[in-house]
């Protein structure tokens, strides 16, 4: 039986000698992480200062170890950050 996967967060801060090139192969990495089935939602902050996706992974090792896969992260493009986030659906008032 395979372990339930939890969610992290990661957040994606540019830094200043952020590379275009590496934002162009972070595209194709979530392409892969969406044919694995291990994204949940991805999106850019609107004021450009980086973005953020949700992981599902087994454990916080294994999502550190896919963030620090990430081309943002292996070009010194950004600042990624791992969180495991217990992200919960409000339940509607009656």
């Amino acid at each position: 039986m395979n372990e339930p996967l939890h969610l992290y967060l990661v957040l994606a801060m540019r830094k200043p000698a952020f590379k275009p090139e590496a934002g162009e192969a972070h595209q194709a990495f979530l392409d892969d992480l969406i044919g694995q089935d291990l994204l949940e939602l991805t999106g850019p902050f609107t004021d450009g200062s980086g973005g953020a996706y949700i992981l599902r992974a087994a454990d916080l090792a294994t999502a550190m170890r896919i963030a620090h896969s990430d081309p943002l992260h292996i070009t010194g493009s950004s600042t990624l950050t791992v969180h495991e986030w217990r992200a919960r659906r409000p339940v509607p008032k009656d």
